[in-house]
């Protein structure tokens, strides 16, 4: 199989352009599991509000974001003051990378999303990798994932062990292997660290019930910051779209850092309309989990493929083939793209991840990868 050597491949998924220029075809033409993007959306909702803000273009958009941050607060029961809109939550990881860099060192749980180490290089931030306790045999060890490869003493113990003037950057559910946060742990990094910063971007999809966000705990915790996002769920990547829940002191100051109107007017009305919308969020939370079982078991069937239980709306995948040779099959023969894992160097080329679509979206793909790695 020829690949072009020419392009360079994404960190991220969703490169549409990138796989229609390796398919040789429009970028509309492309099968996406790579972007872990609910399939439902954009909801009614969401259109709606587009459509009655176009006016509003011809305005610059309220630096204060009151009509978006009273939303969120109202959906997390807190004054507004504790909630900081941002375009996306990549937006927002770099404010957090700018705080954590004042400290001396950031803990990072290893493998983790590639744009965390982003936003701590841009301030210099000092990182020191916390390995997961990862089994190649397609699990995590023990009931959660933050339990280090080394650990044998209690969680609390470990914690003690490290410098409290530093931070921890962590992700809950974990990208990627969809598996939820240990609370322990996060409950003595919380008692321990300077600054502890939480990704959620994939809890929400999660029922309520299911979810037991840290954003319940901030009001205790000053030194806790929890970022989320809207564009995963709610199908809106293109519009960029997350917030920050954290104490008011320290949101004040990542509005005097960054751009006063980081959020366009299109994305304010879209964001406070879609909180609400509650048939939408109950329509995915019963969705999900028998699609993400029907994915599951088709990848299992697979011999030479085992993908790991997930919480979250995509599952990691051990693959004892080359999956950048994969990808690139997958993406000339059928127009299919998956997400490698080469971006995340503990994983490297035995891994691939991809998002829980449509049945039918999803046969597809079991054909495509059982006609190059077989069923026997």
């Amino acid at each position: 199989m020829n690949q072009p050597c020419t392009m360079q491949r994404p960190a991220h998924g969703g490169n549409l352009e990138w796989a229609a220029g390796v398919a040789r075809c429009q970028p509309q033409e492309i099968l996406d599991f790579s972007a872990s993007i609910n399939p439902l959306g954009p909801p009614e909702s969401a259109i709606a509000a587009l459509q009655a803000a176009i006016p509003s273009l011809r305005h610059y958009p309220d630096p204060s974001y009151r009509r978006l941050r009273q939303a969120l607060a109202d959906h997390h029961q807190l004054s507004a003051e504790w909630i900081l809109p941002g375009n996306g939550a990549a937006d927002l990881l770099t404010w957090a990378g700018r705080d954590l860099a004042t400290l001396d060192c950031v803990y990072l749980c290893t493998p983790a999303f590639g744009d965390y180490r982003r936003a701590l290089a841009a301030f210099g931030s000092r990182v020191q990798p916390w390995p997961l306790a990862w089994s190649r045999s397609g699990a995590l060890q023990g009931e959660a994932f933050a339990v280090p490869v080394a650990a044998t003493d209690p969680i609390e113990a470990w914690v003690q062990s490290w410098p409290p003037q530093a931070g921890c950057l962590l992700n809950d559910p974990h990208n990627p292997t969809g598996q939820r946060l240990d609370p322990r742990f996060l409950q003595a990094c919380l008692n321990h660290f300077e600054q502890v910063v939480i990704d959620e971007a994939f809890l929400d999809f999660l029922p309520p019930a299911d979810q037991h966000s840290a954003i319940d705990r901030i009001v205790d915790y000053p030194n806790l910051t929890v970022i989320r996002s809207l564009t995963k769920f709610y199908s809106l990547p293109g519009l960029r779209l997350g917030y920050a829940v954290a104490h008011p002191d320290h949101l004040r100051r990542w509005q005097q850092w960054r751009d006063p109107w980081a959020v366009n007017s299109l994305a304010i009305s879209v964001g406070a309309a879609v909180m609400t919308d509650g048939a939408f969020q109950q329509r995915t939370w019963d969705w999900l989990p028998p699609a993400r079982w029907q994915l599951f078991r088709s990848l299992q069937q697979i011999p030479v493929l085992s993908p790991i239980p997930s919480v979250s709306n995509f599952l990691l995948v051990e693959c004892q083939a080359s999956v950048s040779q994969l990808q690139f099959w997958l993406l000339q023969e059928a127009r299919i793209l998956v997400r490698d894992c080469l971006s995340f160097p503990e994983l490297g080329d035995g891994y691939f991840r991809v998002a829980v679509l449509q049945a039918a979206q999803q046969q597809q793909l079991q054909t495509a990868l059982s006609a190059r790695l077989g069923l026997h």
